[in-house]
């Protein structure tokens, strides 16, 4: 009697990780990330869930916040999950990306289950003469701004070089570049081809050399995925089985017309 009540207990928990319409609330920054995302709830990001949505019977309710105040809710299990985030070791403690094992030597994420790749670039004011090829910054003085929050400063404080995470918003960086606060600044490339459409592009220029290129995902909080392992699994397969449907994949060639964005 027992053995058949442990069975049935399991049976029913496996049916409640399956069951449709279950909520999973996400955050997002509150900021506009072209072409992946807008406040409004346009862009891919968003048309990439809402088709794991309908393939998963899932209800995502999505909450826009500060980019820090967003993965400090994720790291404390206020929410479920969060997008897009970049991986790196120390972001393993704010929730569980796919596919990583905490014991490997070098944890990586399941880039197959990424929602999209994208790059930062470096911004400098025109006729400065500050430069990156690739693997070293030439003619640097002063700092590189970045946004608070966004994983480029872990890749630019190993270069070795002076930050300010000072700003929240790419804005408020190209201003302080403008006034000579900073050297470079370090954007992401959706952003940088916002800037350079309005009126900080005649003072502003890209560099050409990417500084760095990752994959983004979809983040789940810890404590979901230890209830809801069989949820956290199905919504990771649905990200994979959408961004390779030749539907979204049309969509995204459409959207980013050949160039590169990037998210945090």
């Amino acid at each position: 009697m027992r053995r058949f009540l442990l069975f049935a207990l399991a049976a029913c928990c496996a049916a409640a990780q399956a069951a449709p319409g279950e909520h999973v609330t996400l955050c997002f920054e509150r900021q506009e990330v072209r072409p992946w995302r807008t406040l409004d709830g346009g862009g891919l990001n968003f048309e990439l869930l809402s088709e794991v949505a309908k393939r998963t019977g899932v209800v995502f309710d999505f909450q826009s916040m500060p980019w820090k105040r967003c993965l400090e809710q994720l790291k404390a299990n206020q929410v479920g999950g969060a997008f897009a985030v970049s991986f790196n070791r120390d972001r393993m403690a704010l929730g569980a990306y796919p596919g990583v094992a905490g014991t490997e030597p070098e944890p990586r994420a399941d880039a197959s289950k990424r929602m999209h790749v994208d790059t930062y670039v470096l911004a400098r004011r025109r006729g400065s003469r500050l430069d990156w090829d690739g693997k070293s910054f030439r003619n640097l003085d002063g700092r590189i701004g970045f946004q608070l929050g966004y994983s480029v400063g872990d890749f630019l404080r190993a270069q070795g070089v002076q930050t300010d995470d000072g700003s929240q918003r790419s804005d408020e960086l190209a201003q302080k570049l403008i006034a000579g606060r900073l050297a470079g600044a370090a954007l992401g490339g959706g952003d940088a081809q916002r800037l350079m459409r309005g009126p900080y592009g005649k003072r502003l220029e890209l560099l050409p050399v990417p500084l760095v290129e990752k994959p983004y995902f979809l983040v789940l909080s810890s404590a979901l995925v230890a209830s809801q392992p069989q949820l956290a699994a199905r919504l990771w397969d649905a990200v994979e089985a959408v961004r390779n449907s030749p539907a979204y994949r049309k969509r995204e060639q459409q959207a980013i017309g050949g160039r590169s964005g990037a998210a945090h």
